[in-house]
């Protein structure tokens, strides 16, 4: 069952966002994919441009199996006389590359119980409390009613983060001191939107993945705390991770994905880095819904993720 009000529209509906999300991928474009129209320019498609695509879409951090399917692609296309022109190999390109991804094109559904809880995972340094900000953020716009729970008690500067957060989103905030326990706040938190009637529970957690044994306890808890609290409570572990730290992301979700299990993801920071291409292992390597992706510091940046958007705004050069 979903619930919410429906007389906003989604931020993914709102003219501009294309624009956004094409400027949020401008270094990855520039650096690995500029310049691929042209590169056949009217001659027949030859082991060396197929090369060359190869190491662009591998400098992107794409991944060795995904590439391996996009090049397989271009060459049977090739060897068929499908790749005429220019035109020819880039829908061919942006095809398979949106194939690719489609696997990992899920929205967020905010459906059963009240409140819908989101934990929000990842480690230090990867965005999680502006993650936060931005997520409140769109989900308010699309009429929900929120509270955050400031579940990371490990770090002080955690706390007040979020809080400011909050204040920013006009969203109320449930806290405690740092170093109490996690759980504890969550519970509060959970009897204090239930009282509230609220749509959504998103709450932080402490990201520490080099002690993954403490972290695996702490979530187990707060999960148990969450079923005490009422059972058929839906939950949903997203987690955050860097495109800045390119295949380091793939591992940090395969650990979190083995700690916790992994229900969705979000992606930042893609306005920073050239590895775009991370997009594409995470769905080979780990195949969960990518939720949302960061493409600039304001609010509206945190978008929900399309395949198609994507690959246009990756491989589209013209302003």
């Amino acid at each position: 069952m979903l619930f919410g009000k429906k007389n906003k529209a989604p931020d993914g509906d709102r003219p501009g966002l294309w624009q956004r999300l094409r400027k949020g991928l401008a270094k990855t474009r520039s650096g690995i994919f500029s310049g691929m129209p042209g590169l056949i320019a009217g001659k027949s498609i030859d082991a060396a441009t197929l090369e060359e695509i190869e190491d662009r879409l591998l400098m992107a951090d794409v991944g060795m199996e995904s590439t391996a399917r996009i090049i397989d692609s271009l060459q049977q296309a090739a060897r068929s006389g499908t790749i005429k022109n220019d035109a020819d190999l880039m829908g061919i390109l942006r095809e398979r590359m949106q194939q690719e991804l489609s696997r990992i094109e899920a929205p967020l559904a905010i459906h059963g119980k009240k409140p819908f809880v989101i934990l929000v995972i990842g480690v230090n340094g990867v965005g999680k409390t502006t993650t936060i900000g931005k997520l409140t953020h769109v989900l308010k716009n699309q009429g929900h009613d929120i509270l955050i729970a400031a579940g990371d008690t490990f770090r002080a500067a955690a706390i007040e983060q979020v809080q400011a957060w909050g204040e920013r989103n006009r969203v109320p905030v449930i806290a405690q001191q740092q170093g109490a326990d996690a759980a504890a706040v969550i519970y509060d938190a959970l009897a204090a939107a239930r009282a509230r009637d609220c749509d959504i529970l998103i709450a932080d957690t402490a990201g520490r993945l080099h002690n993954k044994a403490n972290l695996m306890a702490e979530m187990t808890k707060i999960h148990r705390t969450i079923a005490k609290f009422d059972p058929e409570l839906p939950v949903e572990n997203l987690l955050v991770l860097d495109a800045g730290t390119g295949q380091n992301a793939v591992s940090q979700a395969r650990q979190f994905d083995d700690a916790v299990g992994v229900t969705g993801m979000v992606l930042t920071k893609l306005d920073g880095s050239a590895r775009g291409g991370i997009v594409f292992a995470l769905a080979e390597k780990l195949g969960k819904p990518l939720r949302f992706i960061g493409v600039g510091e304001q609010l509206e940046d945190l978008q929900p993720f399309s395949a198609e958007a994507f690959v246009d705004a990756l491989l589209t050069t013209e302003s």
